[in-house]
């Protein structure tokens, strides 16, 4: 159902589906509103799912503020196995043995070292640009550049529950991280190996995932229903932002 009102404006939560790119959801939502001014504070990769925070209309002017509030998460890994793009989508390129002391202690004890502000590489298969080419397309081709270590910080990250070989985690960190990365960089603290298997976005800042539409739910709303959902921006940002 394709809508056309000049009024939408403000932040709109969607629970974003696996399978397609932060961009596709701008994209399938510049078709129902018929309008072009629609963005996003902060990207999902493909694999993930969960919250994102749509602009819309003159709300993309408080995207900055928004794209710097922290984030929470919460997913799978697998330990044993790596990947190119340190997720399930990518392409095996080492399987070892899980050591035999492994123990969920001993993955609990190593995801405390990794609290705090740190310097984190980001991966090859990411959407950061060097010379105006992202990455991940320099990856396809099997290239490797360096990339600039940037500072993040992860506030807490926990084992929920730990079948050998796989676990679930929960991560509050951030702007900038890649939770992929944290699990790559785990499985490398742990001598096997890791990746990232499942990752859903739960809180940002105070915006929560509880009760917010999915993307194929909000697609089929008429327009006052579509325009319930949005939030005025003053009710979003400080006072000072805007």
């Amino acid at each position: 159902m394709g809508l056309q009102d000049p009024s939408f404006e403000g932040i709109l939560l969607v629970d974003k589906p696996s399978g397609i790119t932060s961009h596709d959801i701008v994209d399938r939502l510049r078709r129902k509103l018929k309008m072009k001014k629609i963005g996003h504070a902060g990207t999902l990769d493909p694999l993930a799912t969960g919250l994102m925070i749509m602009l819309i209309g003159k709300a993309t002017k408080v995207s900055q503020f928004l794209i710097s509030l922290d984030k929470a998460y919460e997913g799978t890994f697998k330990l044993g196995v790596e990947t190119d793009s340190q997720d399930s989508d990518g392409e095996v390129v080492e399987t070892k043995d899980l050591p035999e002391n492994l123990s969920e202690e001993i993955i609990g004890d190593a995801m405390k070292e990794f609290l705090g502000d740190q310097y984190q590489t980001p991966p090859m298969f990411s959407a950061k640009k060097i010379n105006g080419v992202p990455l991940y397309k320099m990856a396809r081709k099997g290239k490797t550049v360096e990339r600039e270590p940037r500072v993040i910080r992860i506030n807490e990250l926990s084992l929920q529950r730990w079948d050998s070989p796989e676990g679930r985690f929960f991560m509050d960190c951030s702007k900038g991280t890649y939770v992929r990365t944290v699990f790559h960089d785990l499985g490398q603290k742990l001598d096997c190996g890791g990746h990232l298997t499942s990752l859903r976005r739960t809180k940002i800042n105070d915006f929560s995932i509880e009760g917010v539409p999915t993307l194929d739910e909000i697609e089929t709303m008429g327009t006052g229903e579509f325009q319930s959902l949005l939030i005025p921006v003053r009710e979003a940002v400080p006072a000072h932002v805007l």
